[in-house]
C-alpha cells in the first residue's frame, strides 16, 4: 500500500510539473505572453535609417518602421516598454532569424523569391521605388539625364549600378561608405543625385538640416515590396502580424505614421499595399 500511494503522490508531482511548464514557466524571454507577464519581444530595425529605422542620441528610436513594429508589437500583447529594438544590418537578416535573436525584423527588407526560401514574410507593409534625391533646383527629371552627371549611392549597392547599366550608361558613378556621405557630396555639388529606395531617401530628406534643399526626382525604377521577415516556419506569427498590419491601416494609424516620418520631404508614397499581394 505504502508503494501504491508513493507512486501516485510522484505521478501528481508529474502532472503538476507538466501543467507549470505549458503555463509558461520555463522564463523564456521571447514567449508571447506580452502584458502582464514581465517578457520582453526582441524587434531587429536599422539603427542608422533617419525616418526608418534610426536610434536618435538620447537612446530612443524614430522611424516609420519603428512606428510599425511598435503598433504590431502591441497588437501581439507587448507594451512599448517590453520592446527591445536590436540593430540587425542588411547582410545579417536571415541569420538573425534563424538564431531566434529577434521575433521579427522590420528593416527595409523586400521580399524576394530568394529571401522567402530562408525567412517567411507578414505583409508587405510599404511599398517603394528606386529613385533618384537631387537639389531642390536640380533640372534632372529622368534618369536618361544622369548622363555625363555624378551618380551617387554606397558601396556594394545594386541601384546605381542598375540606373548605370539600364538609363544612363555614360553616367559617373561614385560609391561612399554610407548615404550620409553622398548626401555631403550632393549639398556640396560633389554629386549631381543620389540612388536607392524612394522611402530611405525621403526619409533623409526629412530630416531638419536637409529639409528644402532636395527633392525626390519621382521616378519608379523599382518595385520594392517591404515585408516583415520571421523566422521559416512560424505561420502563426506570421498569421498575427499581417492581422495587425490590417488594422493598422484600417485605424489610419499606417498614414499618420507615413505623414510624421516622410512628410517633410513631400514624399508621394503609395497607398497601404494588400496583405500578400506582391508588386513585380
Amino acid at each position: 500500500m505504502k508503494l501504491r500511494k508513493a507512486s501516485a503522490a510522484a505521478a501528481a508531482a508529474i502532472v503538476l510539473s507538466i501543467t507549470a511548464t505549458a503555463c509558461g514557466g520555463d522564463g523564456d524571454s521571447d514567449s508571447n505572453s506580452g502584458s502582464g507577464g514581465g517578457d520582453k519581444i526582441k524587434i531587429g530595425i536599422k539603427y542608422d535609417q533617419p525616418g526608418l529605422g534610426q536610434k536618435e542620441p538620447d537612446g530612443s528610436f524614430s522611424g516609420f518602421d519603428v512606428d510599425v513594429a511598435t503598433y504590431v508589437a502591441k497588437e501581439l500583447g507587448y507594451d512599448a516598454d517590453q520592446i527591445e529594438f536590436v540593430e540587425t544590418k542588411s547582410a545579417d537578416r536571415e541569420n538573425a532569424l534563424a538564431r531566434g535573436d529577434v521575433k521579427f525584423i522590420a528593416a527595409t527588407y523586400s521580399i524576394t523569391d530568394e529571401r522567402k526560401q530562408k525567412v517567411d514574410f507578414a505583409g508587405p507593409y510599404l511599398l517603394a521605388h528606386q529613385d533618384l534625391l537631387v537639389k531642390s533646383d536640380s533640372k534632372i527629371s529622368e534618369a536618361t539625364d544622369l548622363n555625363g552627371q555624378n551618380l551617387c549611392s554606397v558601396v556594394g549597392s545594386t541601384s546605381a549600378q542598375n540606373v548605370k547599366n539600364d538609363f544612363a550608361p555614360k553616367a559617373n558613378l561614385k560609391e561612399n561608405g554610407t548615404y550620409s556621405e553622398c548626401l555631403a557630396g550632393l549639398q556640396s555639388g560633389a554629386v549631381d543625385a543620389l540612388t536607392t529606395d524612394d522611402s530611405i531617401l525621403a526619409g533623409y530628406a526629412a530630416q531638419e538640416q536637409y529639409k528644402g534643399k532636395f527633392k525626390l526626382a519621382g521616378l519608379k525604377l523599382s518595385n520594392e515590396n517591404y515585408g516583415i521577415g520571421v523566422k521559416k516556419g512560424d505561420t502563426e506569427t506570421v498569421n498575427k502580424i499581417n492581422a495587425a498590419l490590417e488594422k493598422m491601416v484600417k485605424e489610419k494609424a499606417w498614414d499618420k505614421a507615413v505623414a510624421d516620418n516622410f512628410g517633410p520631404a513631400n514624399y508621394k508614397n503609395e497607398p497601404a499595399p494588400k496583405i500578400g499581394v506582391i508588386v513585380k
